[in-house]
This record gives C-alpha cells, sequence and structure tokens, in this order.
C-alpha cells in the first residue's frame, strides 16, 4: 500500500488559549485562514489521485485539514483515534509544564531519561502509528491526515514537516 501521510494546516489556538483549556482541550484548536488555505491547495496535489480513502486523527486541527481535502477530491473519510497527536501526559493529569515535557521529548530524542514527566515515547508513538497503517494495507493507496510527531515516527525523528506537508511510504 502506498501510504500518503499529510499534516494538518496551521492550526490556530488562540480561542482554546482564552477559554483556558488544558491537555486535550488544547486539541480542538482550528485552522487559521492560512490553515484551510493549505489544505485546498494540498486538494490539489496529484499524488492524492486514485486514493480510495483518506483517514485522519480526531484532533480538530486534522480533521478539519481531512475534510476539506475528502469535500474537494469525493475521496471518504474515516477518523482513526489511534493516529492521535502525541501525549505530553500520558495519565492525562497536567500537574506538570507540559512545554518543557516537550524540550524533554526532543532533546532526548523522544526518550523517558527520568521519571519527571509521562510523555508517550517516541517509540510508543512509532509502533501506535504503525498499527494504523498496516491496518489499511488492503488498500492500494490511503491519505493518512495527522501531525508531526506522528509522520516522522514513521520516517525519522527530526523531520520537519510543514504544515499540510506530504511523506510518500510504502506499507
Amino acid at each position: 500500500m502506498k501510504a500518503i501521510l499529510i499534516r494538518h494546516g496551521e492550526p490556530d489556538y488562540e480561542e482554546v488559549r482564552a477559554w483556558g483549556h488544558i491537555g486535550l482541550g488544547f486539541e480542538l484548536g482550528k485552522l487559521t485562514e492560512l490553515g484551510e488555505k493549505q489544505a485546498y491547495e494540498r486538494a490539489k496535489d496529484s499524488t492524492l489521485l486514485d486514493a480510495q480513502l483518506i483517514v485522519s486523527s480526531p484532533y480538530t486541527r486534522a480533521l478539519q485539514t481531512a475534510a476539506i481535502i475528502s469535500k474537494e477530491t469525493n475521496i471518504p473519510l474515516k477518523v482513526e483515534t489511534d493516529l492521535h497527536e502525541w501525549f505530553a501526559d500520558t495519565q492525562f493529569k497536567f500537574d506538570y509544564d507540559v512545554m518543557k515535557a516537550s524540550t524533554s521529548y526532543f532533546d532526548n530524542k523522544g526518550i523517558q531519561v527520568d521519571n519527571e514527566y509521562r510523555f508517550e515515547t517516541y517509540e510508543v508513538i512509532k509502533k501506535r502509528v504503525r498499527a494504523v497503517l498496516e491496518k489499511y494495507k488492503h488498500y492500494d493507496k490511503v491519505i493518512f491526515v495527522c501531525h508531526g510527531i506522528v509522520m516522522s515516527s514513521q520516517t525519522f525523528f527530526d523531520d520537519k514537516i510543514e504544515h499540510c506537508g506530504v511523506r510518500v511510504l510504502t506499507i
């Protein structure tokens, strides 16, 4: 199967910040106007031709990107929970600074080096995402709309993926 991984468009977190949401509430952030334009432009990409299905992360920014691409290409859309973004706190307590957890994640290449943070490790993400991709290998071509860390778990750790950027894999 050819897996086309697409990162979501540029997100806007101002509304959810104003609400005071932390943790998973932050994942309700929608796309900016630029993010919407990025999704519409990506929908024109010839790489997407003949895809049989779009599979999206459930988080708003990815799902909105996938919905735009689905509408523009007429490719059916399905949500897959395990394409979610990296968890900064696997216990969902958010009783520490998640930005520091993020720094620790990147500084240590996704490896847990102490017990200060409870983030999802690179190896856990890699296995979680691979299991999702494998579920769809009976298709010829599938588009997966997700997140940068999710995508880099299938390419290489330091892969810097721009908004609505694409990576193509063979599964």
